[in-house]
């Protein structure tokens, strides 16, 4: 029975996967409003554009570390590999929970959304959870079956987005209205509540380490990730810093503020239709639905992944861990974040949660936090592995060496430093602010005791040594809490394809 997962994701296949979870359009009609609302100032490009530059900056370090980490682990494997064994698992921990809830308010959100359409094409009106419901069981089946097909799902809706968000800037820009500078203003940008304009900013963003989850999906890892990455990265920031900027002169610098607050999930739908066509308020409406369901089978493939990551590692069940033997996809963590997901929808719907108000913005801003904090961990783990003169680990087979064995050059350790430190930055203002977003400082007490509980649960709760099949070149087999030696015998071990070069290039 063949137990390696189908390679045949390029860097084109892996940018579509990750461009298609930050979801362009959803991001432009949804979250730019958001970012305006929270924030209470329009110096939303500024703060896209301060986090594509921090995103770079990790990127650098991130990108030549993965030679070092050749695991689908992501932030996990990173820091497991950096930091050692316990904060890569209470990492592991946060990662799910937050990739978890960004599902979930993605879910919650579309059937919002894809109500809304239906009642308008056809009088009829359905309860969102309903709706909700029937979207988790399609992403359910797409996911269960080989990484392909949602490639080819989210290439189709991704294309069709861009294409959307680029009629809308050049919509405005046709329109003749006055294009300020006043949003890139770091006065403008540094008033009202700057950490929660930045946490949306950085939402657009999130999935981008996918180009390291897919890596036992990509058909030369070594080459694939790093490149997928950076590609990701200045796409995801030039298109979201042009548009956010066209999007506020084409409301009004005066009066986008109160348009926002006005309407936030229809204001940038009616300027589609003013500066554009009427028809493109329908279009719009469309693909804003369509891409939350892209971003939702996004996040979904992210959680699965890692799940089948800690399967193999022995951190959770095996089972987990199992490839699907005609899709060659790892369809039990599919299944099982597929059975998460509809759970936690139900519950919150019980619970009677506004979907938007309360679910989509509460939950994705603590996702977000979470996600902020372990970009942070990835990036001291990147200072310390890199900083070593000889780690004792092991690195991929064929990996490039220099005079100083791993270590990594100036350059790569200041670009990390710094970008570390933005995201530093970033969570603490985040954090500062985030009470006002959930309603009072008792709920955001709260939702921080649960990212610490779930990074404190998974250290404490995950075992000592890998127990599973180890990943190729896995630091995790053999290896001890402080980062010590992978036994050999792990290198070319189960878990990678055969028809494989041991630098991940076919033969």
């Amino acid at each position: 029975m063949r137990t390696e997962m189908t390679r045949s994701l390029g860097v084109a296949g892996i940018v579509l996967m990750v461009v298609a979870a930050a979801a362009p359009i959803t991001v432009v009609v949804a979250n730019f409003p958001l970012i305006l609302l929270e924030s209470g100032s329009i110096g939303a490009p500024l703060m896209v554009l301060a986090a594509t530059l921090i995103l770079l900056l990790f990127a650098v370090g991130f990108t030549w570390m993965t030679p070092h980490v050749p695991d689908a682990g992501a932030f996990y494997a990173y820091v497991h590999q950096g930091l050692g064994r316990r904060a890569g698992l209470g990492t592991a921990a946060v990662a799910l929970l937050s990739y978890v809830l960004l599902t979930v308010s993605m879910t919650c959100y579309l059937g919002v959304q894809a109500g809304n359409l239906l009642a308008l094409w056809t009088g009829i009106e359905l309860p969102w959870w309903l709706i909700s419901a029937l979207m988790i069981a399609v992403v359910g089946v797409l996911a269960h079956r080989r990484i392909d097909l949602s490639a080819a799902v989210l290439g189709v809706v991704l294309v069709l987005e861009i294409l959307a968000v680029l009629a809308i800037d050049l919509g405005v820009l046709a329109s003749g209205r006055e294009l300020t500078p006043v949003p890139f203003s770091p006065a403008e940008a540094l008033s009202g509540a700057p950490g929660l304009g930045l946490l949306f900013a950085f939402l657009g963003f999130f999935g981008f380490e996918a180009t390291a989850v897919f890596r036992h999906e990509a058909r030369d890892p070594l080459r694939t990730i790093p490149r997928a990455t950076y590609v990701a990265v200045l796409l995801i920031g030039v298109l979201y810093t042009v548009s956010s900027w066209l999007v506020i002169s084409g409301l009004g610098a005066e009066d986008a503020l109160d348009a926002a607050a006005a309407s936030p999930d229809s204001v940038v739908v009616a300027l589609a239709g003013d500066v554009v066509a009427p028809i493109m308020r329908d279009v719009t409406q469309v693909l804003v639905v369509t891409s939350m369901f892209a971003c939702m089978l996004g996040f979904h493939n992210i959680v699965s992944r890692y799940l089948f990551t800690l399967g193999r590692r022995g951190v959770l069940p095996s089972a987990l861990g199992q490839v699907h033997p005609v899709h060659r996809a790892p369809s039990r963590a599919s299944l099982a974040v597929t059975g998460i997901t509809a759970v936690i929808v139900l519950v919150s719907a019980l619970a009677q949660l506004d979907p938007v108000v309360e679910i989509y913005t509460w939950y994705s801003g603590l996702g977000a936090i979470g996600v902020i904090a372990m970009m942070a961990l990835t990036a001291l783990a990147v200072l310390r592995f890199g900083g070593r003169r000889d780690s004792g680990v092991r690195s991929a087979p064929g990996a490039a060496r220099d005079s100083n064995g791993r270590r990594a050059g100036a350059g790569t350790l200041a670009a990390t430093g710094l970008g570390g430190l933005g995201l530093f930055v970033v969570l603490g203002i985040s954090l500062a602010n985030f009470p006002l977003m959930v309603g009072g400082t008792a709920a955001a007490i709260v939702c921080a005791a649960l990212l610490v509980g779930a990074f404190l649960l998974g250290a404490v709760a995950g075992p000592t040594r890998s127990t599973g099949a180890p990943e190729n070149g896995d630091a995790g087999a053999g290896e001890s809490d402080d980062g010590g030696p992978v036994d050999e015998a792990t290198v070319g071990g189960a878990g990678e394809d055969p028809g494989l070069t041991t630098d991940g290039r076919r033969r």
